[in-house]
């Protein structure tokens, strides 16, 4: 039997490294495992606690080395023997769950306070508009009105004009 802490530097926070690690460990049957996100020096981490049979142990250390999460930037992959506790590879399973779940309702907090946000803006601007709809009503109105006046008193001189020169011509 093997136990190895493996710490994983770079951008190695929020890009699903932790359920990758557990899925390679599960893949290689793999029952002791343990995966942590940290801080180092102010720089992300991985760190990795695996235990089994040495053979599959060096397995999964050499994937760890050749492979990576697609957003994940790996700078520097550290491995060094352990003599601690690893716990199960279901009770991390269950933990990297409920972890998980938390990010989701986390995520779904933010995703209402933002809905909810366009939808006060959403409102505000359909009352804007309905406004601007009634001014321009209004406005449309006063036109409307302005200009029969304007072509009722058009229409009244013409006629007036017309009939001045149908008197002139004789012509009832």
């Amino acid at each position: 039997m093997r136990k190895v802490k493996i710490t994983i530097a770079g951008n190695v926070h929020d890009v699903g490294y932790r359920p990758f690690l557990l899925n390679l460990a599960e893949y290689l049957f793999i029952e002791r495992f343990d995966a942590r996100n940290v801080s180092i020096d102010g720089k992300q981490a991985v760190v990795v606690l695996v235990e089994g049979e040495e053979d599959t142990v060096n397995q999964f250390i050499e994937f760890v080395k050749t492979e990576k999460p697609e957003n994940a930037v790996v700078e520097e992959i550290n491995v060094e023997d352990h003599d601690g506790f690893v716990r199960s590879i279901d009770s991390y399973r269950q933990s990297l769950m409920v972890s998980q779940l938390n990010k989701i309702v986390q995520v779904g907090l933010k995703m209402l306070e933002k809905q909810d946000l366009m939808l006060q803006k959403q409102d505000e601007t359909i009352r804007v508009m309905k406004e601007e709809s009634e001014k321009t009503r209004g406005e449309i109105r006063e036109l409307r009105t302005d200009l029969k006046l304007y072509l009722d008193e058009r229409l009244k001189r013409i006629e007036s004009e017309i009939e001045k020169i149908k008197a002139k011509l004789g012509m009832p």
